[in-house]
Protein backbone atom coordinates (compact mmCIF):
# COMPACT_ATOMS: atom_id res chain seq x y z
CA UNK A 1 0.00 0.00 0.00
CA UNK A 2 1.58 3.46 -0.78
CA UNK A 3 1.53 5.39 2.25
CA UNK A 4 -1.19 8.19 2.51
CA UNK A 5 -1.84 10.65 4.92
CA UNK A 6 -4.38 10.98 7.83
CA UNK A 7 -4.53 14.27 9.58
CA UNK A 8 -5.53 14.14 13.66
CA UNK A 9 -7.15 16.86 15.20
CA UNK A 10 -8.26 17.14 19.07
CA UNK A 11 -8.78 19.24 21.99
CA UNK A 12 -7.66 18.48 25.15
CA UNK A 13 -10.11 15.64 25.38
CA UNK A 14 -9.05 13.78 22.59
CA UNK A 15 -5.18 13.45 23.54
CA UNK A 16 -5.11 9.92 25.00
CA UNK A 17 -7.15 9.07 22.05
CA UNK A 18 -5.38 10.71 19.58
CA UNK A 19 -1.81 9.17 20.25
CA UNK A 20 -3.66 5.74 20.08
CA UNK A 21 -5.57 6.48 17.10
CA UNK A 22 -1.75 7.66 15.31
CA UNK A 23 -0.14 4.85 17.37
CA UNK A 24 -2.58 2.21 15.05
CA UNK A 25 -2.21 4.33 11.73
CA UNK A 26 1.08 4.60 11.71
CA UNK A 27 1.60 0.62 12.14
CA UNK A 28 -1.24 0.31 9.49
CA UNK A 29 1.15 2.14 7.36
CA UNK A 30 -0.49 5.97 7.32
CA UNK A 31 1.41 8.84 7.44
CA UNK A 32 0.11 10.71 10.49
CA UNK A 33 -0.08 14.40 10.26
CA UNK A 34 -1.03 15.66 13.89
CA UNK A 35 -2.76 18.93 13.94
CA UNK A 36 -4.15 18.27 17.75
CA UNK A 37 -2.77 19.68 21.20
CA UNK A 38 -0.53 17.84 23.19
CA UNK A 39 -2.07 19.01 26.71
CA UNK A 40 -5.08 17.92 28.66
CA UNK A 41 -5.22 21.29 29.96
CA UNK A 42 -8.10 23.55 28.14
CA UNK A 43 -7.69 24.46 24.23
CA UNK A 44 -10.05 26.19 21.45
CA UNK A 45 -11.00 22.86 19.57
CA UNK A 46 -11.83 24.81 16.75
CA UNK A 47 -7.68 25.99 16.13
CA UNK A 48 -6.68 22.21 16.10
CA UNK A 49 -9.52 21.07 13.73
CA UNK A 50 -9.65 23.45 10.99
CA UNK A 51 -5.92 22.72 10.12
CA UNK A 52 -7.47 18.92 9.31
CA UNK A 53 -10.12 20.21 7.41
CA UNK A 54 -8.21 22.13 5.57
CA UNK A 55 -5.78 19.52 4.56
CA UNK A 56 -8.45 16.82 3.58
CA UNK A 57 -9.86 19.58 1.31
CA UNK A 58 -6.56 20.73 -0.54
CA UNK A 59 -5.62 16.73 -0.80
CA UNK A 60 -2.63 17.18 1.78
CA UNK A 61 -4.47 14.16 3.41
CA UNK A 62 -6.78 11.57 2.44
CA UNK A 63 -8.90 11.72 5.34
CA UNK A 64 -9.01 13.24 8.95
CA UNK A 65 -10.49 12.16 12.32
CA UNK A 66 -11.52 14.88 14.47
CA UNK A 67 -11.78 14.52 18.49
CA UNK A 68 -13.14 16.16 21.08
CA UNK A 69 -14.89 15.92 24.16
CA UNK A 70 -18.68 15.28 22.30
CA UNK A 71 -17.45 15.02 19.09
CA UNK A 72 -19.96 17.98 18.02
CA UNK A 73 -17.98 20.99 17.97
CA UNK A 74 -14.81 18.95 15.82
CA UNK A 75 -18.04 17.93 13.15
CA UNK A 76 -19.76 21.53 13.36
CA UNK A 77 -16.09 23.05 12.75
CA UNK A 78 -14.71 20.89 9.99
CA UNK A 79 -18.26 21.18 7.82
CA UNK A 80 -17.35 24.74 7.31
CA UNK A 81 -15.07 23.54 4.75
CA UNK A 82 -17.05 23.02 1.61
CA UNK A 83 -15.41 19.98 0.46
CA UNK A 84 -15.41 18.38 3.82
CA UNK A 85 -18.04 16.02 4.98
CA UNK A 86 -17.23 15.11 8.72
CA UNK A 87 -19.62 12.91 10.34
CA UNK A 88 -20.23 12.25 14.08
CA UNK A 89 -19.59 8.81 14.88
CA UNK A 90 -20.34 6.88 17.71
CA UNK A 91 -20.12 3.05 16.79
CA UNK A 92 -18.63 1.01 13.65
CA UNK A 93 -22.03 0.83 11.82
CA UNK A 94 -22.40 4.45 12.10
CA UNK A 95 -18.38 4.71 10.82
CA UNK A 96 -19.54 2.47 8.02
CA UNK A 97 -22.64 4.04 6.78
CA UNK A 98 -20.92 7.35 6.45
CA UNK A 99 -18.82 6.17 4.37
CA UNK A 100 -20.76 4.03 2.32
CA UNK A 101 -23.84 6.26 1.82
CA UNK A 102 -22.22 9.71 2.52
CA UNK A 103 -18.52 9.66 1.07
CA UNK A 104 -17.75 11.64 4.50
CA UNK A 105 -13.83 12.42 4.51
CA UNK A 106 -13.20 13.32 8.33
CA UNK A 107 -14.43 11.16 10.89
CA UNK A 108 -15.39 12.97 14.17
CA UNK A 109 -15.11 11.21 17.35
CA UNK A 110 -16.58 11.68 20.90
CA UNK A 111 -14.11 11.07 23.46
CA UNK A 112 -15.81 11.29 26.51
CA UNK A 113 -18.69 8.61 25.12
CA UNK A 114 -16.92 5.89 23.73
CA UNK A 115 -14.20 3.46 24.46
CA UNK A 116 -10.75 3.61 23.01
CA UNK A 117 -11.71 0.02 21.50
CA UNK A 118 -14.75 1.46 19.87
CA UNK A 119 -12.92 4.30 18.46
CA UNK A 120 -10.17 2.28 17.16
CA UNK A 121 -12.78 -0.01 15.17
CA UNK A 122 -13.83 2.75 14.01
CA UNK A 123 -11.73 4.09 12.27
CA UNK A 124 -10.45 1.10 11.26
CA UNK A 125 -14.07 0.80 9.10
CA UNK A 126 -13.73 4.45 8.63
CA UNK A 127 -10.41 4.28 6.30
CA UNK A 128 -11.38 0.69 4.48
CA UNK A 129 -14.67 1.49 3.93
CA UNK A 130 -15.52 2.60 -0.27
CA UNK A 131 -18.44 5.09 -0.94
CA UNK A 132 -21.02 2.96 -2.95
CA UNK A 133 -21.89 5.46 -5.19
CA UNK A 134 -25.35 4.67 -6.83
CA UNK A 135 -28.15 6.31 -5.66
CA UNK A 136 -26.13 8.21 -3.21
CA UNK A 137 -24.24 9.93 -5.54
CA UNK A 138 -26.55 12.53 -6.80
CA UNK A 139 -27.11 13.10 -2.79
CA UNK A 140 -23.85 13.49 -2.13
CA UNK A 141 -23.25 16.14 -4.78
CA UNK A 142 -26.15 18.52 -3.10
CA UNK A 143 -24.76 18.76 0.12
CA UNK A 144 -22.02 21.30 -0.32
CA UNK A 145 -23.85 24.98 -0.61
CA UNK A 146 -23.37 26.81 -3.93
Amino acid sequence: MEKQNVSLGNDHAGVTLKNALSNYLEKAGYTVVNHGTDQDSSVDYPDFIHPVAQDVETGNSIYGIVICGSGNGAAMTANKYQKIRAALCWSTQLARLSRQHNDANILSIPARFVSMDEALKMADVFLNTAFEGGRHLNRVNKIACQ
